[in-house]
């Protein structure tokens, strides 16, 4: 049985109905926080494990038979970490055999700029701790997040951001769910680390020249000085701490931290992923 957690979220949906294709249903199970939400799978034959992560007995009854483990990452930013040793002990105690993680692809924990991201490097270690069979997917920036950073404006104001030159290999969440599934399906008893990234890094100029394209509409890239960007997020009413959160993600990206490119992607899945341009015409449907 393979258990995957944050079922009902975008990336374990993708994971999961990936896995559907390789698995029959009746191997996989989903930990939920509402069976409600969950009505698809239902239908579709997947077992539902109500729960939460801070819920140690819903963890413990929900790894009952199981046998791999995909935890994907908690978005509680101040209780993720306790959350994620709450589900590796649980799975440990259970006697599960392997188990994943969905982290990210920062190049020196050292040196990053967003902090928030250090609770899945210490995840990383209490895993490798644990003395599981693992699988740690390090998984690059979403090519779905363009248009959060790029805002809803895009094809009238361009893209401003405090970014650089910084590179991405965007990759789109379905396609990182799929390779999961693929390495989840598959007998491999090895622990591995798997950085699933896009096959080619862009920048924002890059961003804004694949949106010229699809659009037919001038769309220009303005790297911007990061106090005007702040003073430009607080003029739209957000919130300090959504900013903090968007200049970490910002600066990392234009000090290099999220510009490397790995073949792990592309294998995993039996071919190259999205491109940009590929990509955006999903997330852009303009014709």
């Amino acid at each position: 049985m393979i258990l995957v957690t944050g079922a009902t979220g975008h990336l374990g949906l993708a994971t999961l109905n990936s896995l559907l294709k390789n698995r029959p249903s009746s191997q996989v199970a989903a930990f939920v926080r509402e069976e409600s939400k969950a009505t698809a799978l239902i239908e579709s034959g997947v077992a539902i494990r109500v729960g939460t992560y801070d819920d140690t007995a819903s963890l413990d009854k929900a790894m009952q038979g199981v046998e791999k483990v995909l935890l994907i990452a908690g978005t509680d930013e101040k209780k993720r970490l306790q959350q994620h040793k709450n589900v590796i002990d649980a799975a440990k105690k259970a006697g599960v055999s392997f188990i994943a993680y969905t982290s990210r692809t920062l190049k020196d924990r050292r040196t990053m700029a967003n902090q928030l991201m250090e609770g899945h490097f210490q995840t990383e270690d209490y895993i490798i701790a644990s003395g599981l069979t693992y699988a740690l997917f390090r998984n690059v920036l979403y090519m779905d997040a363009i248009p959060q950073f790029v805002g809803p404006t895009v094809f009238d104001t361009g893209i401003y951001l405090p970014a650089g030159q910084g590179r991405v290999p965007f990759a789109l969440r379905n396609e990182m769910g799929e390779a999961m599934a693929n390495v989840l399906a598959a007998n491999s008893s090895d622990s591995s680390v798997y950085k699933l990234t896009g096959s080619e890094a862009y920048s924002f100029a890059d961003v804004a020249a694949a949106l010229t394209d699809l659009s037919g509409k001038k769309v220009t890239y303005t790297p911007a000085e990061q106090s005007a960007f702040e003073t430009q997020l607080k003029g739209r009413g957000v919130p300090d701490l959504i900013i903090q959160r968007v200049i970490g993600f910002i600066t990392d990206i234009k000090n290099g931290q999220e510009d490397e490119v790995s073949p792990d992607l592309e294998n995993l899945l039996g071919r190259k992923p999205a491109s940009l341009k590929e990509g955006l015409k999903m997330l852009y449907p303009l014709s």
